[in-house]
């Protein structure tokens, strides 16, 4: 006969907590040792990957609780909120009838309100704004306002449903007495108003003020209604040509754009590349020369005399014009304030409208000043080598190692006489100076003096 718990084995439920397992061998064998409970395992919770551990902790407690669903505070503090109950009574509403200043009517509407304010205009009234269409007189209209193609009636019809709808022509039209009248547009009829009302403007305008008048398009308009039927209009086989063609000109756009990056990547390979030979091709030069100091401290500097070279902006894209008219870096401070200078005591402004044709003309400007600045530091600069070498000429002179006659005088760079042989000799027993190369030198003259005694000698010995 199957007990209950080959019942609950065979419905795979588990049976009570008391209730021991099947009976085996050890259990016979072993029936007089203290049979061991086995502790339930304490379900521990894994910390997802990457989750931090202050996080983690903020989800359970200690005991290992679930989190709670709704957030549960019970402290007693300033969190808790308390209804504040005053000893006044309650105020009063009432239902009362009320009646709106912008319907002309007199239509009675009901609300509630608060009995204090019973008797008072309704609030939102002031809401009501009305459009202030002007009127004219007959004698105006004859003298300012006569029209060949609008009679004075059509007119009035026009201005008083300008008036009744607030300037909604589209109501206008709609409602335009287009059997007793010509068959307007809506173009016609704004074009009408707004026509007679920048005259009445003119005409009621006081003296030596000029007044904003409100010009009416209407050709434009039409234009732009007629372009949006068109739009509207198109067939589904044209929107889907002009969402390809847009497509292909993103398309060329791009490739263009790819292109030129393409080309300013290859010039700057080119330019480096030049740049490397021109170093080599210098460095060969230096290497292959290799002459003294002195030679080539002697030498004059020779300046590039180019003037500014203004990049070329052929880049793809919107630029300004102004942008063409900076200065580059290569351009020295120098130079920029010797330009600012000249500019300002010509009077020429430094920042000029920027026009194609003054743009340029600007630009060719302060290349020819850079130039002339180059020009005069190159002069000054032969002018002080000239006074250089003028001073070792009359140093030498005043040395003794040129001699002239007194009756010939050889003009100086300046107009001015050069010393004679006389005045050298004279000058040259009390100062006498040392120059590097020169034909008198302290040495020098001992191995001339010393050559003249011994020439004495010889013709002494001689018969």
């Amino acid at each position: 006969m199957a007990t209950g718990a080959d019942v609950r084995d065979i419905l795979e439920l588990a049976g009570p907590e008391n209730e021991a397992g099947p009976i085996s061998k050890k259990d016979i064998i072993n029936s007089d040792k203290k049979k061991v409970k086995k502790t339930t395992e304490t379900l521990t919770f894994k910390r997802p990957e990457g989750m931090h551990r202050e996080v983690y902790a903020l989800l359970y407690s200690d005991k290992k609780d679930a989190p709670p669903l709704l957030p549960s505070d019970t402290t007693q503090g300033y969190r808790t909120v308390k209804a504040k109950l005053g000893c006044k009574r309650v105020r009063p509403w009432k239902w009362m009838p009320f009646t709106n200043p912008a319907r002309k009517d007199g239509a009675v509407f009901h609300h509630w309100r608060r009995a204090v304010e019973e008797g008072k205009d309704y609030p939102f009234a002031r809401f009501n704004k009305t459009v202030q269409v002007p009127v004219y007189s007959e004698q105006e209209y004859q003298m300012y306002l006569h029209d060949d193609g609008w009679t004075k009636a059509e007119t009035d019809h026009l201005f008083d449903l300008c008036k009744r709808f607030d300037l909604r022509f589209v109501v206008v039209h709609d409602r335009y007495d287009h059997q007793q009248y010509r068959k307007r547009s809506v173009e016609d009829l704004k074009e009408r108003y707004y026509n007679i009302c920048g005259k009445l403007a003119k005409v009621r305008a006081v003296t030596g003020t000029e007044p904003k008048v409100y010009i009416f398009d209407a050709g434009h308009e039409r234009r732009r209604k007629e372009q949006l039927d068109r739009l509207f209009n198109r067939t589904p086989e044209q929107v889907a040509e002009e969402e390809y063609l847009i497509q292909e000109l993103r398309k060329i756009e791009m490739r263009k754009k790819e292109r030129e990056k393409k080309a300013q990547d290859l010039q700057k390979l080119i330019t480096a590349a030049d740049s490397t030979t021109e170093m080599r091709r210098a460095e060969r030069k230096a290497t292959k020369k290799k002459l003294p100091q002195k030679r080539e401290a002697e030498k004059p500097a020779v300046p590039e005399t180019a003037g500014i070279k203004f990049p070329d902006f052929k880049s793809a894209g919107v630029s300004l014009r102004s942008q063409r008219m900076k200065l580059p870096s290569s351009v020295g401070q120098k130079k920029i304030k010797a330009i600012e200078q000249i500019l300002t005591e010509q009077g020429v402004d430094l920042n000029p409208m920027p026009t194609e044709e003054i743009v340029q003309m600007f630009n060719e400007l302060r290349s020819d000043l850079v130039l002339v600045y180059e020009l005069k530091q190159a002069h000054s600069n032969c002018e002080y080598e000239q006074q250089m070498l003028h001073h070792r000429y009359d140093a030498l002179l005043k040395a003794g190692g040129a001699a002239t006659p007194q009756s010939e005088t050889v003009g100086g760079p300046d107009g001015q006489a050069w010393p004679g042989a006389d005045d050298i000799k004279t000058e040259a027993k009390e100062q006498i100076i040392d120059v590097v190369g020169g034909p008198l030198t302290p040495n020098s003259r001992k191995r001339r003096e010393s050559a003249s005694s011994s020439s004495s000698i010889k013709k002494m010995k001689k018969p």
